[in-house]
């Protein structure tokens, strides 16, 4: 691949994931793409813990590319954590690697939990109001 194109799948992995990471923190808001979100929540959690069986537990599609990417530009992210890796290219700071995993999970439990509850709420009100 040409270096043009390497620039230009950094950014797009960038841009991409970043806003994948940021709808699934705050997609349940509106009401109107709660369902949207619910299904990211789990295509999340299927990467996560279903490919994760076969290529390690919290294994992402989206990092996996990126990754090999960063790879042949010469650039590897140096963590496993793609969380990890936006907040030192956001802020030059490196917390430790296993408290950024750590809170990304529990953040992410959380998520699925309140996507879970707004969704079945949702569904409820519609039901009632037939």
């Amino acid at each position: 691949m040409t270096i043009i194109i390497l620039e230009f799948l950094d950014r797009f992995f960038l841009l991409f994931h970043s806003a994948l990471v940021v709808f699934n923190l705050v997609g349940w808001l509106p009401r109107r793409i709660r369902r949207l979100h619910l299904i990211s929540i789990v295509l999340t959690l299927l990467s996560w813990v279903g490919l994760g069986y076969w290529y390690g537990w919290g294994y992402c599609l989206c990092t996996d590319w990126h990754w090999q990417v960063l790879r042949h530009l010469g650039r590897p992210a140096g963590t496993r954590s793609y969380i990890q890796y936006l907040i030192e290219q956001m802020t030059g700071l490196s917390p430790p690697v296993e408290l950024t995993i750590m809170a990304t999970q529990w953040v992410f439990i959380v998520l699925l939990l309140v996507t879970i509850v707004v969704n079945l709420r949702d569904a409820l009100h519609r039901l009632r109001h037939q």
